[in-house]
């Protein structure tokens, strides 16, 4: 049977609860234990399929199809594992299942309520989680703040679930704030324990209190909340600001919040697997070299729009022994006059993905400009669009050349709808989601990054590469160097004559790792760090 430990935040939002969930998952991971993670958001979106980037940040998509929280890439960048449709749950999901039930009759003339029906079914999805995974400890977080109404059945929730479980099943971990008061130079505990008593009222007693902080806790306060809070002193866990996402895991565990958990939950397991991850992060802060790129998007306002692929190039500069820093270029103010000084100093240029036309073309005089400079040019499902739309106009001369989405009844649409996608209306979870197989071509650059021919990766789009312009295409010097396994989707392109000049339409970054970068990232940052190395040599020689 699993344990479940519950991860819920209090004083303010954006406290990293997601970042203790999976630093506690990989520390339980490493002794031994069997981990799977979930996140259950209090927002009434059915999913965040359909939000902005500027408000949510990126959607991250599992093997099985499910877009999700950016929260879950975290989960799988630091335990490893493959999540599910089982990982994350919604407000919007809960009262969608629920209504549906009732609508065909399946509470039996009942009047439905949020206690039982809407917490019965967020105990069905934590349930479903356990069972799925046959996880020793499945790690739940609770999206938002305490005290937020929404929220409040997700509470009720695992409040029953400690109820029918037992106390020495369940481990409640609540992180909150600890701010720091520069006119009195002190660190404040009182926001922290109105957080637990707001908790305490809704039934739910933390056994772990995580303090969000940006300077050394000192013991006595540490004392202070656990006497104010009714958590046992070695309870009260230090959550420093680290200067690497990594070393979270590492801080964590030095402050103790593993070794409470295992003790509080009656679990067994020696730590094993700490050395190989304190090196990871060792060589992270030793990194020899250094490496600009590029990413041309039009949701670089926020940051998270683009998570898991700024976490990816880390990856790949890892591997590389380099430090990777991100120039965060706007699509939309790129043009003809200002691209060569906005470009300048990129090493490398990625475009990511992306909907709607907005900021098109700047992504498309972008690919050119790294095209034509020889600079390596990674494109990410709309990027790879963008490469064969720039390629179309300028190398085989279709002047038009462009994708369904951005001209509806364009004459030369070199990118166009998937014919299952032509009847669809509706736009929440309707698109070509989850992993699909891949077919490799030899002699390519994807073939020289995976060295296989065949391998499966995570999709999340509706417009695919046209056929129609297959023939003229390859013609005019266009590889197309991944395909469906029936050749009859092409997934991945790339640019002749050019050492790395590529495009998939799948979303490599979703797989990578802090310990084992993803091939594509690892080969990209390769190049760009060679092109660096050229482009500075007639320098030195010159100041010699």
């Amino acid at each position: 049977m699993s344990k479940f430990i519950f991860v819920t935040g209090g004083v303010v939002s954006g406290l990293g609860k997601g970042i203790t969930a999976a630093s506690l998952g990989r520390l339980l991971k490493m002794r031994g234990i069997r981990v799977a993670s979930q996140k259950l958001d209090p927002y009434m979106n059915v999913d965040p399929g359909t939000m902005s980037p500027f408000q949510h940040g990126e959607v991250f998509v599992t093997d099985d199809g499910a877009e999700t929280d950016l929260d879950l890439g975290h989960y799988e960048r630091f335990i490893d594992e493959n999540l599910t449709k089982y990982s994350n749950l919604t407000s919007g999901k809960v009262y969608w299942n629920v209504l549906n039930r009732e609508r065909q009759g399946e509470y039996l003339g009942q009047t439905v309520q949020v206690i039982p029906h809407i917490t019965d079914e967020i105990k069905r999805f934590i349930y479903m989680g356990a069972e799925h995974t046959k996880a020793d400890v499945l790690i739940t977080e609770i999206g938002g703040t305490i005290g937020d109404i929404e929220g409040q059945p997700f509470i009720e929730a695992i409040r029953q679930i400690w109820l029918e479980q037992g106390h020495e099943n369940c481990l409640f971990i609540h992180v909150t704030l600890v701010p720091y008061l520069s006119g009195s130079n002190e660190l404040k505990s009182k926001p922290t324990q109105h957080s637990v008593k707001e908790l305490q009222s809704l039934g739910i007693h933390p056994d772990i209190i995580v303090t969000r902080v940006d300077r050394p806790l000192e013991q006595s306060i540490k004392d202070k909340i656990a006497h104010f809070c009714n958590v046992k002193k070695d309870c009260v866990i230090e959550n420093d600001t680290m200067e690497c996402l990594y070393e979270a895991p590492l801080m964590l565990h030095r402050y103790g919040l593993d070794e409470v958990a295992v003790r509080e939950l009656g679990l067994s397991g020696e730590m094993t697997g700490l050395r190989e991850w304190e090196e990871m992060v060792d060589r992270i802060h030793h990194l020899k070299r250094n490496v600009k790129i590029a990413i041309v998007g039009k949701y670089v306002g926020l940051h998270d729009s683009y998570l898991s692929v700024r976490e990816a190039l880390y990856h790949g500069g890892y591997e590389n022994d380099a430090q990777v820093e991100v120039l965060w270029v706007d699509s939309e103010h790129l043009s003809k006059e200002n691209i060569g000084e906005e470009l300048k100093d990129a090493d490398g240029i990625l475009v990511p993905g992306g909907f709607g036309d907005r900021g098109i073309e700047g992504m498309v005089l972008a690919c050119r400009y790294a095209r034509e400079q020889g600079i390596p040019y990674f494109g990410i499902c709309l990027g790879m669009q963008i490469l064969v739309i720039e390629y179309a106009r300028n190398v085989l001369g279709l002047p038009d050349a462009n994708s369904r989405e951005f001209d509806e009844n364009g004459k030369n649409c070199v990118i166009d709808l998937m014919e299952e996608q032509l009847s669809v209306v509706r736009k929440g979870g309707t698109m070509r989601l989850g992993a699909y197989p891949c077919r490799i071509q030899p002699g390519t650059i994807m073939e020289r990054a995976y060295k296989t021919e065949m391998i499966s990766e995570r999709h999340r789009h509706r417009f695919e590469y046209n056929n129609t312009y297959r023939e003229a295409l390859t013609g005019a010097g266009l590889v197309i160097s991944g395909t469906s396994p029936d050749e009859m989707l092409v997934e991945a392109v790339e640019a002749s004559g050019c050492r790395f000049h590529t495009g998939v339409q799948f979303h490599p970054e979703f797989k990578s790792r802090p310990d084992k970068a993803h091939p594509l990232f690892r080969e990209f940052i390769k190049e760009a760090l060679e092109r660096k190395a050229v482009k500075e040599a007639p320098e030195r020689n010159g100041r010699s």
